[in-house]
């Protein structure tokens, strides 16, 4: 089972990219998770770019959705909302035949970015994600200086992060048995 990661978040240091590589190595065995890392690299979205010509860097992500069984995303929240390049590259997503009906996991790493975590339920739910909602988990690692190997190895981050990550896995699985 292969699974996409998105970090709506460009910073160097940006614990939601920390928390996703944290949840690729507590994955449960036959689970790869791949981190999407293109996210800076995607033109502002545009309509008129949006056909069988799209750019190359949404091409490629659009690939990468096309080949995964499931998609987790962890974003900031910013200015109570989604963050802009998360946003830019879910609407790249939307015209394509690549996302609807892809089982989605958020990780939310901060229990006070409610907004944003609302918003992008809302937008999911629009572009036709199966949300595993009993696989989305909330971290309290806003403010620590937190990285894949600290939140693996913090017994009160791993374990709820390992569970939502077998959730996610089973989640994937009845679906695939569904279809």
């Amino acid at each position: 089972m292969k699974v996409a990661a998105i970090s709506g978040s460009l910073r160097t240091g940006s614990s939601n990219t920390a928390v996703l590589r944290a949840a690729a190595r507590l994955a449960p065995a036959g689970v790869e998770v791949v981190l999407f890392e293109g996210i800076a690299d995607l033109p502002f979205f545009n309509p008129d770019l949006d056909g069988d010509d799209v750019p190359a860097p949404v091409g490629a992500m659009r690939q990468l959705i096309g080949r995964v069984d499931g998609l987790l995303i962890s974003s900031p929240e910013y200015a109570r909302g989604v963050a802009g390049v998360l946003k830019n590259a879910l609407d790249w997503l939307v015209g394509s035949h690549e996302f609807p009906d892809k089982p989605v996991a958020l990780i939310n790493t901060s229990p006070r970015a409610t907004h944003a975590l609302a918003a992008l339920t809302l937008t999911l739910e629009t572009m036709s994600a199966r949300l595993a909602r009993d696989a989305c988990v909330t971290l309290p690692l806003l403010g620590g200086a937190w990285n894949e190997h600290s939140i693996a190895a913090d017994p009160a981050l791993a374990e709820p992060l390992r569970l939502a990550m077998e959730r996610f896995a089973a989640f994937i699985a009845t679906m695939q048995a569904e279809a």
